[in-house]
């Protein structure tokens, strides 16, 4: 029987005359698996999965499929969002390393203690989080139905939104619900990028709009064209005639941006220093090669107790609930 390593993944020799996307295919077929892969794996990883999108979206979408397997090229906390909506089928991982700075930013037993400060509260997290801050919560939201659950509630309503606390001022300024209590996470990526290089940028390309996910620092939402969601923004570009944008999100997005839009120009907002700093390091964990591994061995699986499961789904479900009494 194949083990991980110890770095989290299956790190078989694979011959090197192989076709890896025809032998992914394959696995595919012979394993009755769906792949899923997020708007900011590497393109060739894109370039091969059944569906392209979101996390939550992906995850509906494989509890649709008669699948067996999901193979999620993503981050752990999205292969978990897949578990809880499809707990019958195996959910796998190309590297269990691939975490999220945003969910490391919010440790449930943490948020547990902090929810008790505030007993009056319902707590609204974003679903980028573990399974176990989801089974911690009231309501799980998106980057793009965020605002609307908020606005959903009475007034009155006490609220806790975590774990991002740039999504959650968001949320406030556009609701005005300055009572809203904030958890102190953000997502690394995010918060790198440059107001001043920007600026810039925006100098050297008067005509380009700039468009920026809502995870991102005040002072950049402030000055966009066009603020959501990743789904968002690659809907933005589409429909928008502007032929330069700059895209102020992990930079994966851009691939999809530039599929679809073969003639414009879309630039990657640029960090606060020389690194590649706004591509994610633990979405980029995942490989063609870890992914052969992981279909070939069905390792590593993401799993999770039943009662996380179900309690991690009422919230997803209450968020659904809501989403379709508005028409979400």
């Amino acid at each position: 029987m194949r083990e991980l390593n110890t770095k989290g993944y299956i790190d078989e020799p694979i011959d090197p005359t192989l076709d890896l996307v025809e032998e992914i295919n394959k696995l595919k077929k012979e394993k009755n698996a769906v792949l899923l892969a997020h708007y900011y794996q590497e393109p060739e990883i894109q370039d091969i999965a059944d569906y392209i999108g979101d996390s939550l979206g992906l995850s509906q979408q494989a509890a649709k499929t008669e699948a067996d397997v999901i193979v999620f090229a993503g981050v752990h906390f999205m292969a978990e969002t897949a578990k809880i909506l499809s707990p019958d089928k195996k959910v796998l991982l190309p590297d269990l390393k691939a975490g999220c700075s945003l969910s490391d930013s919010c440790p449930p037993h943490l948020f547990a203690k902090f929810k008790e400060k505030y007993p009056d509260h319902i707590a609204i997290t974003y679903v980028n989080c573990t399974a176990e801050l989801k089974a911690l919560s009231d309501i799980v939201c998106t980057s793009s139905n965020a605002v609307q659950i908020v606005e959903s509630l009475p007034k009155e309503q006490k609220i806790i939104f975590g774990p991002d606390k740039n999504l959650g001022d968001y949320v406030k300024r556009k609701t005005g619900r300055d009572d809203l209590v904030l958890w102190n996470g953000a997502c690394m990526v995010h918060e790198i990028f440059s107001q001043e290089r920007i600026a810039e940028l925006r100098t050297q390309y008067p005509e380009a709009k700039f468009i920026a996910h809502p995870e991102c620092e005040e002072e950049l939402l402030r000055v966009s064209d066009y603020i959501g969601s990743t789904s968002g923004l690659l809907k933005y570009t589409k429909e928008n005639p502007a032929n330069v944008f700059i895209v102020a999100t992990e930079s994966g997005i851009i691939h999809q941006m530039q599929k679809a839009n073969p003639q414009k120009l879309f630039i990657p907002a640029p960090p606060n220093n020389a690194c590649a700093c706004n591509d994610c390091p633990y979405m980029k964990l995942n490989t063609l090669e870890k992914l052969y591994n992981c279909m070939k061995y069905e390792l590593p699986e993401v799993d999770l107790p039943a009662d996380v499961v179900e309690r991690a789904r009422r919230p997803i479900e209450r968020m659904l609930e809501i989403s379709e009494r508005l028409g979400l």
